[in-house]
């Protein structure tokens, strides 16, 4: 590996390009002894396991002793035994069931093929069998998994949700009077709205589990609930994060964050694009992180290194390996070509399936991904990762760079940074990256809007009682009248109490969507085509998909030629266009409730709160930008409708006194403006989140402050903490905004502080100066 990165450093091309370097040095394994079932050992070492990690026996011992577990360790560190053996031990005993649940199908085909081999190979006799249950079985199918009546079921969040529990009493009996165990994998997925969802479902599932065991219990008896085994990648918060979603107590948790299993070294390499002067500006804008990892990648295929480039969106991820398969083919390097793919969640499931294999077995020699090849797939180990732009987190990058690295082989990550202000912030500050905590998941079951469609769906798989306030929190009293009130559910006096059911006839569980809060979906048709390219929820589609939008799928441009919203179709033709799209809009916000307010940590005068607010949007045009230096080709004007937003915000208010001091530096609203974007930009440094969970805005004068404003906003329905988490840590984020700007070197605002790419006003006005000004008042 040494002898590439020298080489990478000899190409006049990358001539100072590499901002820091960092060697992650290797471990040896270490292993313990475990007492195992002696089918299973023997099982195991048909497998080639003749040991377990220590971090391993310590889950299996934890779990044996009846103690709910969090296994956060790396990428490729064998969480998965820590929870089959377990698994197959109950299952031995005495037929005892696991439930398996992962974010994505992809990782439940990759789970159902290890265990069922492993399942196997304890015979027919054991009675331990393996089953998965997901969307894509057919009714037969799935009638079938339930007569086998497996005693591990692999499944989805959103198959728990529709499939399973609106039918527990009728057809899952005989899984949970035996459920013993319930493993959530990859739990730091389950955040931000999804997350949020994913704790209700889980809560109706710890509901149900309760009913089916406390049949026949006598006076003063106890139910035992089953186990919950959830593995992590490295997040601040692993416990507090997995007895949130699994509501559970904490302190039930064992946390085993210690990976002892073996590795080579990682070698990381900061990259940073050069600048060039594209006219008029100081600094010049710096060159694409796509076109800086496109070339590496094609350069590492070259040297013969299996690599995976790491990128943002689907979008990206199907035009550049595109684009890298055509630089190989003007190389001269045509079977290179041929071993480069895309891969990306809106792929058939045999596509997926292909490439994953094509990796593990060397037919695919490069991909371009998103997100979706960072979860716990197994695609064997990759010469170098390569991450076109940081990831947005710290456990985000280590999760992706985890996929390099074969045993003990060195192995090459490199960062590309973008022009993005997190991208610059660690290109001039790479201890952040190396050496700070690993940000805090958070997800709000308590979500206003999300509370009352979950309470519904479980009074329609069991009737309600007011003890179930202790799996729906505090506002389910109140939940319970609204909706009784609304004539969603209907109340009864038994003589065991009061009981709620439901009064309507239809689904509430196929009335929401688990994985948006838009439950309205726009399709995306392309003329001469039989089937749609994708589906959108509405306000992406709004975005990505308006009339004279281009589109990106499968190595194939379209320009959307129409926008039907009355059948919720979007019609799309071919083009070659030259050029991206980006929207305009208006934004306002309504404070509807101020909730708690307190004195910014340095200055008694100025005041933060907490609020609920409705924040409406118009996209009001699009822009057509250059596809190489982003330059603005022109403008259109767009016409479609506002969307509202009912969520949680942060918003602090300046005097008077400070507003005049600023007033006289500069451009005011500009200042503020950009402190918005900065504060903005870093949010996602202490929170898992992404720079889109996040919305923003300034303004000089507020109707419901009569003061400057900036307000910092959740951008999903109800609010999912991030707001909250932010209120409560608004001194460190303002002093770490004010580094980000005093160590960004341009003059008046560039992409790597102030200006925003998600920004709606086309980043006008904006002006550094001012905001720096602004926030040396505010940090510590």
């Amino acid at each position: 590996m040494d002898e590439t990165i020298d080489w990478l450093r000899e190409r006049p091309y990358y001539d100072g390009q590499i901002a820091a370097e960092r060697t992650l040095p290797g471990r040896d394994a270490t292993f313990a002894d475990v007492e195992l079932d002696a089918r299973v050992g023997s099982v195991l070492e048909s497998a080639g396991i003749d040991n377990l990690y220590s971090h391993q026996a310590e889950a299996i011992n934890a779990i044996r002793d009846g103690d709910d577990v969090v296994l956060a360790t790396p990428t490729a560190s064998g969480k998965s035994l820590a929870y089959t053996v377990p698994a197959f031990e109950r299952a031995l005993e005495d037929r005892r069931t696991t439930l398996y649940v992962a974010p994505q199908v992809a990782l439940i085909n990759d789970q159902a093929e290890t265990l069922s081999e492993l399942a196997r190979g304890l015979g027919f006799a054991s009675g331990v069998t393996v089953d998965r249950y997901t969307g894509r079985l057919s009714r037969s199918q799935k009638e079938d998994v339930r007569e086998r009546q497996p005693t591990v079921l692999l499944t989805t969040p959103d198959m728990l949700h529709y499939g399973i529990l609106p039918h527990a009493h009728r057809l899952w009996e005989w899984f949970f009077d035996r459920l013993e165990t319930i493993v959530l994998d990859e739990v730091h997925e389950y955040r931000g709205i999804f997350g949020s969802q994913i704790a209700l479902v889980l809560r109706r599932l710890n509901r149900v589990v309760q009913r089916f065991k406390g049949d026949g219990r006598g006076p003063g008896e106890t139910v035992e609930q089953p186990q919950y085994v959830c593995c992590s990648a490295t997040i601040g918060n692993p416990v507090e994060h997995a007895a949130t979603v699994t509501g559970q107590d904490p302190d039930a948790f064992t946390l085993v964050d210690r990976s002892t299993a073996a590795t080579g070294p990682t070698h990381w390499l900061l990259w940073n694009p050069p600048t060039y002067d594209h006219g008029g500006g100081t600094m010049g804008r710096r060159k694409s992180s796509h076109t800086e990892a496109k070339r590496l990648f094609v350069d590492l295929l070259q040297r013969g290194l299996q690599t995976v480039v790491f990128t943002s969106s689907r979008q990206v991820a199907e035009r550049y390996a595109t684009e890298s398969a055509d630089a190989l083919v003007d190389r001269g390097e045509h079977d290179l070509a041929a071993g480069v793919g895309a891969y990306q969640a809106a792929l058939g499931s045999d596509r997926r399936r292909e490439l994953e294999s094509g990796l593990r077995e060397g037919s695919i020699r490069g991909l371009w991904s998103t997100n979706a090849l960072e979860l716990g797939v197994d695609i064997g180990g990759l010469d170098a990762v390569v991450l076109d732009g940081y990831p947005g987190t710290r456990m985000g990058a280590f999760q992706q760079a985890g996929r390099a690295g074969r045993g003990t082989d060195p192995a090459l990550v490199a960062l590309v940074a973008s022009e993005d202000q997190l991208d610059q912030y660690l290109m001039s500050n790479p201890d952040a990256l190396f050496e700070q905590e690993p940000e805090r998941a958070i997800s709000n079951p308590d979500n206003e809007q999300l509370l009352p469609r979950h309470v519904l769906a479980a009074a329609r798989e069991n009737w309600l009682n007011p003890d179930d306030d202790a799996h729906f929190g505090t506002r389910f009293p109140a939940v319970v009248s609204d909706l009784e009130a609304a004539g969603e559910l209907q109340r009864r006096e038994t003589d065991s109490g009061i009981r709620w059911t439901y009064a309507g006839d239809g689904s509430p569980q196929h009335e929401m969507s688990l994985r948006s809060a838009d439950d309205r979906e726009i399709t995306l048709q392309a003329r001469n085509r039989e089937d749609p390219i994708a589906t959108l929820p509405l306000g992406d589609a709004l975005r990505d998909a308006h009339p004279g939008a281009i589109y990106h799928h499968q190595g194939t441009s379209y320009e959307v030629t129409d926008l039907d919203l009355g059948h919720d179709v979007a019609t799309l033709q071919r083009t070659y266009a030259d050029y991206y799209t980006k929207v305009l809009h208006d934004k306002e916000i309504t404070v509807e409730r101020d909730r708690e307010e307190k004195p910014f940590p340095t200055r008694e005068d100025v005041t933060v709160r907490l609020a609920d607010v409705t924040m409406h949007k118009q996209i009001t045009g699009f822009e057509r930008r250059d596809r190489s230096s982003g330059e603005v080709l022109g403008r259109e004007s767009l016409d479609l409708p506002e969307t509202s937003l009912e969520t949680t915000a942060l918003y602090y208010t300046l005097p008077p006194a400070l507003t005049r001091h600023l007033e006289t530096l500069g451009d005011f609203a500009g200042g503020i403006h950009a402190a918005e974007h900065a504060m903005i930009s870093l949010f996602p440094f202490e929170f898992l989140c992404d720079r889109r969970d996040i919305g923003g805005l300034s303004t000089p004068i507020h109707p419901h402050t009569d003061r400057s404003t900036i307000f910092i906003y959740d951008g999903y329905p109800g609010g999912v903490g991030l707001a909250e988490s932010g209120y409560e840590t608004i001194g460190d984020l303002a002093s770490r905004t004010l580094e980000l700007l005093q160590s960004c070197g341009c003059a008046d605002g560039c992409p790597a502080c102030v200006q925003s790419p998600h920004c709606g006003n086309a980043n006008e006005p904006l002006d550094k100066g001012v905001a720096t000004a602004l926030l040396e008042a505010l940090a510590e």
